[in-house]
């Protein structure tokens, strides 16, 4: 099984450039406290790289 992220947004979209706000949605995150779990891939590394002020990496306890 491929690796997963624990995605969760903790600060708001209001008043961040479009572009911010696309990433956000296309990560599935629409709210404040919401959290995606998504495959851990670069894409999605770099997608999480770009609003990393806005979102947190849960991390996994084994």
């Amino acid at each position: 099984m491929a690796k997963q992220l624990r995605i969760q947004q903790f600060r708001s979209q209001i008043g961040q450039p479009e572009a911010q706000r696309r990433v956000l949605r296309s990560l599935g995150l629409t709210k404040m406290n919401q959290i995606r779990t998504v495959p851990d891939l670069p894409p999605l590394r770099g997608m999480v790289d770009k609003i990393r002020h806005l979102v947190r990496i849960i991390e996994e306890q084994d």
